[in-house]
Order: structure tokens, then C-alpha cells, then sequence
């Protein structure tokens, strides 16, 4: 199962300096041997609510695959040229299975409010 990699992410003064321009040169190369791929990387369109700076999407084969990645000692030595030249959120989220329906998920979320409701 697939897992995503997005970053929400902040440049002051909009363009990158020497140091995260030097993250970028550097950064494929820590992830190209776990599998992982930049899927977006760019400005939005905002369509509800706020939304500055970009955002990087990139995909990992699976959860423990990305978690290496990041705590590798190859990422970690580029790491501080992100975090101290820009800010980031970053998330992980696991892909759906291929049967997921959103109308299933209220489903179950109904049936375990009525039955924590009638064990009261």
C-alpha cells in the first residue's frame, strides 16, 4: 500500500537561497534508492480557505519505506538545508484500499456511535 508524502511548503522571500537550492540538488538522490517519486510540486489553486507557499506531493512504496528514508543518514545530513531555510508541514498518509467507499465509512461510523450509544 502506497504511502504519500505531502509538504506544505514555505520559502521566504518566495525564492530559494544558496542552501536550499543546495537541498534541492541533493535531495533526489537520498530517495531515489527507496522507490520514491515526486508525483506535484508546485503553486495551488486555492479553493476554499488559505493557502500560502506550495506543495510537494511524492509517493513511497509503504509506510516503513518512507520512514527509512527520512531517519537515513543520507537525509538527514541534507535535512538541516530545508528546515533552516524554509518552513514545512509534513504529512504522511497511507493510500486507501480498492474498495474503500467514503458511504461505507459513515456506515461504520454510525453503527459504532448507535452501539456505543445503546452500551450506556
Amino acid at each position: 500500500m502506497s504511502t504519500y508524502l505531502i509538504n506544505h511548503l514555505r520559502i521566504p522571500g518566495d525564492v530559494p537561497n544558496d542552501a536550499g537550492l543546495s537541498y534541492l540538488e541533493q535531495v533526489e538522490a537520498t530517495v531515489e534508492p527507496y522507490g520514491g517519486k515526486w508525483l506535484a510540486n508546485g503553486e495551488v489553486s486555492v479553493v476554499e480557505g488559505a493557502w500560502q507557499g506550495v506543495v510537494v506531493l511524492m509517493e513511497f512504496p509503504d509506510r516503513a519505506t518512507v520512514d527509512r528514508w527520512y531517519n537515513s543518514a543520507d537525509y538527514q545530513r541534507i535535512l538541516p538545508l530545508r528546515v533552516n531555510n524554509s518552513i514545512s508541514d509534513i504529512v504522511l498518509i497511507d493510500s486507501l484500499p480498492a474498495d474503500y467507499a467514503v458511504r461505507g465509512f459513515a456506515q461504520q461510523v454510525r453503527a459504532a456511535v448507535q452501539a456505543a450509544s445503546t452500551s450506556d
